[in-house]
């Protein structure tokens, strides 16, 4: 019997991020508590800018971008914020940057296959591929094992299962 086998993988839709922003954007424009505080959150580059005239507005800000991710389906680890998630003085203003992250790196893929490993059923065999892990075994209830064991575990990276064959 061939051996089965499915991938881990950390991406991120880009399409529902942005999705997230625009409704956060707009709920931002209309809310009365953003009124006049300077309250905005866009795309720049890469990142996502996040502003305001006081530290409260702009964690505000984050909550309601990060209620609007989570509607979406989008897991909160996907989004890194930038400075341990505190808002910076720039000039009149706060701002706090986020970007998204996409791939698993070697550090935590580390991390992944040892728990696999070391609490996994012994037949299932892991592999690092790039930004990615294929894990195999003969048997598929050991896959769906190590599937529950993974998303049980507490990593700072969103994990998708893919591939699964």
């Amino acid at each position: 019997m061939a051996d089965s086998s499915f991938d881990i993988v950390s991406k991120t839709d880009k399409q529902e991020v942005a999705n997230a922003l625009n409704q956060a954007a707009k709920e931002i424009s209309t809310r009365y508590d953003f009124k006049n505080v300077g309250a905005s959150i866009e795309w720049s580059g890469e990142k996502i800018v996040m502003r305001a005239n006081a530290v409260e507005r702009c964690l505000a800000v984050l909550d309601v971008f990060q209620t609007k991710l989570v509607k979406r389906g989008v897991s909160l680890k996907s989004i890194e914020l930038s400075d341990d998630g505190e808002p910076k003085l720039f000039g009149k203003e706060y701002r706090l940057e986020g970007t998204l992250k996409d791939g698993i790196s070697a550090e935590n893929a580390k991390k992944i296959s040892k728990i696999i490993r070391e609490e996994g059923p012994k037949s299932v065999k892991s592999r690092i591929e790039g930004d990615e892990l294929r894990v195999t075994s003969k048997s598929r209830d050991d896959l769906q094992e190590v599937q529950r064991l993974l998303k049980s575990a507490d990593l700072d990276v969103a994990l998708q299962f893919v591939n699964y064959r």
